[in-house]
């Protein structure tokens, strides 16, 4: 997983509430298990039309907003199912950062292990940042001290510890079971002495 730390980018703007796992990444791509090769159907159903053209009007779809690594949406965001795909796909289009005035909670921590960073805000500051979208103009988000930059503004926002940690050292749960190789080596060393009839070799 990606380390995250400090990230600039112009905002793109979606500005509707409770969207769900399956507007992110529609059912019909859930069959495979890579990580990679999602971003082009991210939000599928809003980014193409019947025929697979590109819906000139949607956000991501234009410059510079095909770009953006920061993306500010609706309350309630990524509802629905629990699919991890969600975030590959935001992942994979190059959105590193979500701001919304709420998520879903499995997304949201689905997020973090996955190296995206939620950001809950208030309605009146994604308002705020939501101007500089429209004008296409550039924030900045810093994790280690917990704050966005918006022109002259900041704004604090919270996150917890541990998940904090862990996108600052991009450790996701396999290299957090990593880190503690030698424990439970040790471990399966002292139950093999101990309960051998347990282990087939």
């Amino acid at each position: 997983m990606q380390k995250f730390s400090t990230l600039k980018s112009i905002p793109a703007y979606l500005p509707i509430v409770n969207i769900d796992t399956d507007m992110i990444i529609p059912k019909q791509f859930l069959k495979t298990i890579k990580r990679t090769g999602l971003g082009k159907n991210l939000f599928f159903e809003m980014r193409y039309d019947d025929k697979g053209k590109e819906i000139n009007d949607f956000v991501l779809n234009k410059t510079p907003f095909n770009k953006s690594k920061i993306l500010i949406a609706g309350k309630n965001f990524g509802c629905g199912s629990s699919r991890e795909h969600a975030p590959w796909a935001l992942l994979d289009f190059g959105i590193t950062c979500v701001i919304s005035s709420s998520f879903a909670d499995i997304f949201h921590n689905n997020c973090f292990k996955n190296g995206i960073l939620p950001i809950i805000l208030n309605d009146d500051i994604i308002k705020e940042l939501s101007e500089y979208a429209n004008r296409k103009e550039e924030i900045f988000v810093d994790l280690n001290e917990e704050k966005v930059i918006y022109g002259n503004n900041e704004v604090r926002f919270k996150v917890d510890p541990f998940k904090k940690k862990c996108l600052l050292e991009g450790l996701d749960d396999i290299a957090l079971s990593l880190n503690k190789f030698k424990k439970i080596e040790s471990f399966e060393k002292d139950l093999k002495s101990q309960k051998p009839w347990i282990f087939n070799d």
